[in-house]
């Protein structure tokens, strides 16, 4: 009948050796560690999906290690997974990122792998500079190929144009507000995907602060923003859609 027999005392043992475990437990517990992976606001993308990956084998294993039931017959503590979060891309950042791969396939990684043959044929690699800078340079290049071709694969493109007169605030909105306190000063945001952030123009991401309290707003609409110094009611002047400069 083999382990489901044992004596009272040393499951006496047990119940205070996991109380004990228990006690050392952060007084925020398992829902604090929940609550973080579902409301953390933006995530590295390796980070995220790697955390997915993980949680996905470590419930698989409790599957087939008991139905997902500890050696006591309870229930384990359930794994959060938060949700992926989606790759919006207007038709501009995807030519762009596009772009990009195609000149370093096409152009700067073949140059630089025969800098680095070159630099090979010259005898002791150790102290070469060419070859040793050309290897460490064609290791980001090819991270960023990697990243790219990730980002292409799983872009969810939109196209701001098409949503016309609206006054509601979606994907690729162009809107300017003001704050309702200190002189109302004007400020223009044009919201668009991560990977197409520019700060100089204007482009924030669609999962920064202020387009979280803009989306879905109309114009008109008074909403309150957290900023470092504390909220702040700004209100929306005007909701346009165009293709982002």
């Amino acid at each position: 009948m083999g382990g489901r027999f044992y004596n009272m005392k040393s499951a006496a043992t047990i119940r205070n050796g996991a109380r004990q475990a228990s006690d050392a437990l952060p007084a925020a517990g398992i829902a604090s560690n929940t609550l973080f992976l579902l409301y953390y606001e933006a995530p590295p993308l390796e980070t995220h999906r790697n955390h997915i990956t993980m949680s996905k084998s470590v419930s698989l294993s409790r599957s087939r290690n008991g139905n997902g039931h500890n050696g006591n017959g309870r229930s384990s503590a359930a794994v959060a997974i938060a949700p992926e979060v989606k790759n919006y891309m207007t038709p501009q950042g995807y030519a762009r990122l596009k772009n990009e791969l195609t000149k370093l396939l096409d152009a700067e990684r073949p140059e630089l792998v025969k800098t680095i043959q070159w630099a090979a044929s010259n005898g002791d690699r150790s102290e070469n500079g060419d070859y040793i800078y050309g290897k460490k340079r064609l290791r980001e290049i090819d991270r960023r190929i990697h990243y790219l071709n990730k980002r292409l694969d799983s872009a969810e493109v939109v196209d701001p144009v098409r949503r016309g007169d609206s006054d509601q605030i979606f994907f690729g909105a162009t809107v300017t507000y003001a704050y309702v306190r200190g002189g109302r000063e004007e400020r223009t945001v044009t919201i668009v995907g991560v990977d197409e952030v520019d700060v100089k123009r204007g482009q924030v991401s669609w999962l920064s602060p202020i387009a979280r309290v803009l989306l879905k707003r109309r114009s008109g609409d008074v909403v309150t923003l957290a900023t470092p110094a504390g909220e702040a009611e700004i209100e929306i002047i005007g909701v346009r859609y165009r293709a982002p400069a």
